[in-house]
């Protein structure tokens, strides 16, 4: 049985990839290894952190804008339903009426000059 536990025999394509792999890790010595040293300088870069607060601050105030013309904007109580228009009761007389001219007179209530 091989190491993934199935039972077959394993392909040589596979024999060949970990013979190369465990050739691999038997050439790596201390030497070619780097010294162990803690990380220095900032782990992010401060224009990261600028970025994510500029951001974080618009998204604060495109909320706040939403909010604020939403609840401004509504009416104070909902508005009536519409009403269909109501037929008139009289009917139309099939004739105009003749149109007289006037004459303007003064009204008797100011004094003429």
């Amino acid at each position: 049985m091989n190491e993934s536990g199935t039972g077959t025999a394993p392909k040589p394509v596979e024999e060949r990839l970990r013979a190369a792999l465990a050739a691999r890790a038997q050439s790596v010595g201390p030497a070619d290894l780097r010294p162990l040293r803690p990380p220095t300088g900032a782990v992010r870069p401060r224009r990261v952190l600028v970025r994510r607060v500029a951001v974080g601050l618009l998204a604060l105030a495109a909320v706040a804008a939403l909010v604020f013309f939403t609840v401004r904007g509504g009416p104070p109580h909902p508005a009536e339903p519409a009403r269909s228009p109501r037929p008139s009761i009289g009917t139309p007389s099939p004739d105009p009426s003749p149109v007289h001219p006037s004459r303007a007179e003064p009204t008797p209530t100011f004094p003429t000059p």
